[in-house]
């Protein structure tokens, strides 16, 4: 039998962090509520910037869908740094939060969507290449703040410099990228790992279809609307994933979960678009077994508190 760290109630309390706007969490984040319940784990859906919440009373704090954050990044990696017992755990949160992680991953041999960044006040040359490219903040979350430009149409030019502009006036990082055209068939793919009594190991994967039909015209929510359907992981496509999260600073052990984005590149081959380590979607209804699955990844943690 396993012995989970237990507070003075006599059974392992685990918070799940969300925010305001979800307060009774996501309704894909619920289906591991009865998993839990089933296995003697009393859950609580804790908004993550409620003052009056004492998080050490937590034999367990799991971020789910914190997803306000991302305007608020420095007090939401100065909040993470102060929560005992965080999965995942807060230096991994102010690591992965900024999407300049990916110049290092690439730097490590991961193949990933090059990209170009342009800091607050930096001025940006745009390409005298036609071709579509995608503008988003280094902190984002749910596709906001996130176009598609074609810098073959003059509107387009001046919308994109528009939003470079508008991001670094507020101190955000650009990031600016090619777009893939393979995504409008293909799809992106996300690949999901738990982790288990033997560590991280891929749980299932699912396709998003295209997200991005042109320029940001701002987002209602939280999120775009995503088009999610189950897909079969390729070994290539594994592979990558394995390659990106062999570089995970601190190794992965220390994960309870973790998301692997990958959009075919040019040649075909998959290439990261972005390493969700922080609060990603796990879409656990769209594979059998999953909701039990995330349930054992907590309860594999709590076991670890001990």
């Amino acid at each position: 039998m396993t012995t989970y760290h237990q507070s003075t109630r006599g059974e392992p309390r685990v918070a799940l962090v969300t925010c305001s706007d979800l307060a009774d969490l996501d309704p894909d984040d619920r289906l591991v509520l009865a998993p839990l319940a089933a296995r003697g784990v009393a859950v609580e859906s804790v908004v993550w910037d409620d003052p009056d919440v004492d998080w050490s009373s937590y034999d367990l704090v799991v971020l789910r869908s914190p997803w306000d954050y991302a305007l608020r990044r420095d007090e939401f990696v100065s909040w993470a740094a102060t929560v005992p017992r965080l999965v995942n755990p807060a230096d991994v949160v102010r690591w992965n939060t900024d999407k300049r992680y990916l110049a290092e991953l690439s730097a490590a041999g991961v193949p990933t969507v090059p990209t170009s960044w342009i800091e607050p006040g930096e001025s940006w040359q745009l390409p005298a290449e036609t071709g579509e490219y995608v503008l988003k903040p280094a902190a984002s979350a749910g596709s906001q703040d996130t176009g598609r430009y074609d810098l073959a149409d003059p509107e387009h030019r001046d919308l994109a410099a528009a939003h470079v502009r508008r991001l670094s006036e507020a101190g955000r990082v650009t990031m600016v990228q090619p777009y893939l055209r393979a995504v409008d068939t293909e799809g992106e793919t996300a690949l999901l790992f738990l982790a288990g009594p033997d560590g991280l190991a891929f749980s299932h994967a699912i396709r998003k279809g295209p997200m991005l039909s042109g320029p940001d015209l701002g987002t209602d929510g939280l999120y775009k609307a995503e088009e999610i359907t189950p897909r079969t992981a390729r070994p290539e496509q594994l592979a990558v994933a394995e390659q990106t999260l062999a570089t995970v600073p601190g190794g992965t052990r220390q994960l309870l979960y973790a998301r692997v984005d990958l959009i075919p590149g040019p040649d075909g081959e998959p290439v990261l678009v972005e390493l969700e380590l922080t609060e990603p979607s796990l879409f656990i209804g769209y594979a059998d077994g999953a909701p039990d699955r995330l349930a054992t990844a907590i309860t594999t943690h709590l076991a670890r508190t001990t």
